[in-house]
């Protein structure tokens, strides 16, 4: 079995933490300056290891193998959340560094925007299998601070560049290293998670609308508040939620809007944005049937109707079983009795690729369980143990 350079793993990790560094984590918001020099730093890894390296018009940075297949594909993102941590996204790319540097036959990409600073989000990922249209690119606009996409792609010096295709057939499959972003390996003194499916996102926008009216001169009984009820809805799906969902599934209200948002006003509008997740289809048309009911019995009951509108409706994505056997397999001669499987909570640049090719994850354990924040962290030894347990799999899928 191929071994990692564990030492130039962890300093390439270490490296690329130095560009946009914020306290103990990141900040590199998609095309930024920050960004685009990580960007080229990567590629310059992608030269040094025996790659072609190159950058797509959307972003993407991808480092081709040069000799006979079969190949593999590896790799995440390296854009960060807004002032966050050092390894989400990271961690999968520069684990696919080290697999080439060990000698496997692997591309390695970099998708831009996973963590979908622009409107449409996955970008990349979504790009390189041909499932984003130009149109969508002139729609899109920053959710930071409303920048066109276009105008982003300007200014990062990638308009004009052609947007590269996955090559058919040229992938046995996509392997993607990640940080678990939450506290079940680590809560059970487990070190490497074998990542079973992703969950599908549906995400939805619910409009309220009532009556802009004075907060002292107008009583009770005649108000039509826009906040309360919104704040009643969802109090009931919250209550009703747990009778339907799954065993891993979440829901979030992500934004409440109130109109005009002044303390004297009674709010004559209010939006919120709700998600919820799972990685089965059936328990997800279930949550959106309850939801769909709870607002059509709030419609009966409240004085402000609610309209219910679909933002996002993702589909879950399964691991390829060979890919997991190859996964378990390797975890187990690397890490004996110290691993499981688990889906993820969150989504990812596989899902989008195993629409392509096969795919599989695995998870290294988070430190509290903390992402999407500066203290986000991971044991050393943890990123190179799982690390070299992707190697290994890699090659046991590979030679199967």
């Amino acid at each position: 079995m191929p071994r990692i350079d564990a030492d130039r793993f962890l300093k390439d990790l270490n490296d690329l933490r130095k560009i946009g560094a914020y306290r103990t984590g990141v900040h590199r918001p998609t095309y930024s300056p920050q960004d685009m020099e990580s960007r080229r730093w990567l590629m310059e890894r992608l030269a040094e290891c025996g790659l072609e390296p190159s950058i797509d018009g959307i972003g993407n940075v991808y480092g081709r193998h040069k000799g006979p297949g079969p190949h593999l594909l590896v790799g995440s993102h390296i854009e960060s959340q807004n002032q966050a941590g050092w390894l989400d996204g990271a961690l999968g790319v520069v684990a696919g560094v080290a697999l080439a540097r060990a000698g496997l036959p692997v591309d390695v990409c970099a998708f831009a925007d996973e963590e979908g600073h622009f409107e449409g989000g996955f970008l990349g990922s979504r790009s390189i299998i041909g499932e984003l249209s130009e149109e969508e690119i002139d729609r899109s606009r920053s959710r930071n601070d409303g920048q066109p996409l276009r105008e982003a792609l300007a200014a990062a010096g990638l308009a004009g560049k052609p947007r590269m295709q996955l090559e058919p057939g040229r992938h046995k499959g996509f392997f993607e290293m990640h940080i678990e972003q939450g506290t079940q390996l680590e809560s059970n003194s487990l070190r490497v998670g074998v990542v079973t499916g992703i969950v599908a996102i549906w995400q939805w926008l619910i409009r309220f609308e009532g009556q802009q009216d004075h907060a002292g001169g107008t009583t009770m009984a005649e108000r039509k508040d826009a906040g309360l009820s919104a704040v009643r809805l969802l109090a009931a799906i919250d209550q009703e939620f747990p009778r339907v969902c799954g065993e891993r599934s979440t829901w979030t209200t992500g934004r409440i809007s109130l109109e005009p948002g002044a303390p004297s006003i009674i709010p004559g509008s209010a939006e919120v944005l709700f998600q919820f997740r799972d990685v089965s289809v059936p328990v997800l048309e279930r949550m959106e049937q309850t939801l769909r009911r709870l607002v059509q019995e709030s419609n009966r009951r409240e004085k402000c109707p609610a309209t219910l509108i679909q933002k996002s409706r993702a589909t879950p994505a399964i691991c390829d079983p060979a890919m997991m056997a190859a996964l378990d397999a390797a975890a187990q001669a690397e890490a004996p009795g110290a691993w499981t499987r688990m889906p993820s909570g969150a989504g990812h640049d596989a899902q989008y690729i195993a629409k392509r090719m096969p795919a599989a994850m695995l998870f290294t354990p988070s430190i509290g369980g903390i992402s999407h924040h500066w203290a986000e962290d991971t044991k050393e030894e943890d990123l190179a143990l799982c690390c070299q347990v992707l190697a290994s799999a890699a090659e046991r899928f590979l030679s199967a």
